[in-house]
């Protein structure tokens, strides 16, 4: 029977460290790589296309979260952090498990075992890798940043940068200050996790920066249009309109 090809990415070296000790007692697996950042993780698992990943959540550059946004691959992954406030549950996600650091050998072996079983058993993830955010809970506090992949480039989006946010079908799509990008995330996650402060949907398809909005013009009979600075155009809600007139004050 083959072994089941591991990848480790994880930042701190400790860390993969004791991935790679406590593996040592399992004969099934073989680690064919390990990475201490998101983004040789990335380019690793492209092309190595391993059984299972063990990632660490929190990583400079690119955490464990946005490497899974902008994934194409469909490994079985084991999440680890240090943090609980990500309350990332494993079966949300639809990941093999989600273990809390420091975790105990018995722990990590049993979150072993499982992924060995969904894997050898032919039921491993059937949905691309990015889709097991989905069902991701609320992110604690507004996103500062959006990574997307455009080709083979991946590219992080300031939030200050977005222009506007336009619903397509399953995806949206970003406008930013540089260009435009495809993300598979719902209208519903921008609405509730851009700073309300700077963003507002103003229409079901459109999410828009406050500071993009030049000036509000009646189309028709009891609608409206927001000229953007760029002088683009877009509908504006009944309930958009509404809280505009809230958050602009007029």
């Amino acid at each position: 029977m083959e072994k089941i090809r591991i990848v480790i990415i994880d930042d701190e070296e400790p860390g993969r460290e004791l991935v790679k000790h406590y593996l040592k007692e399992v004969d099934s697996i073989e680690v064919i790589a390990e990475c201490s950042d998101g983004f040789s993780g990335l380019k690793t698992i492209s092309t190595l296309k391993p059984d299972l990943v063990f990632l660490d959540i929190q990583m400079p550059r690119l955490t464990g979260i946005e490497l899974v946004e902008v994934l194409t691959e469909k490994p079985e992954i084991i999440f680890t952090t240090a943090y609980d406030h990500f309350a990332i549950r494993a079966f949300e996600l639809n990941a093999v498990d989600y273990l809390m650091k420091p975790f105990e050998k018995r722990r990590f072996l049993e979150a072993v075992k499982k992924a060995i079983v969904k894997i050898q058993s032919g039921k491993g993830n059937l949905e691309p890798a990015n889709q097991l955010l989905s069902k991701k809970p609320e992110t604690e506090g507004p996103v500062n940043r959006i990574v997307v992949r455009k080709a083979n480039a991946i590219n992080i989006i300031p939030v200050e940068q977005v222009r506007y946010v336009e619903a397509q079908d399953d995806y949206v799509m970003i406008h930013h200050s540089t260009g435009k990008a495809l993300k598979q995330q719902t209208m519903k996650f921008y609405e509730e996790n851009l700073p309300q402060s700077d963003f507002v949907r103003i229409h079901r398809a459109y999410i828009v920066n406050i500071t993009e909005i030049n000036k509000i013009e009646p189309y028709g009979k009891d609608t409206h249009v927001a000229v953007l600075n760029s002088g683009e155009k877009l509908p504006v809600s009944r309930a958009g309109y509404k809280q505009l007139r809230e958050d602009l004050k007029f």
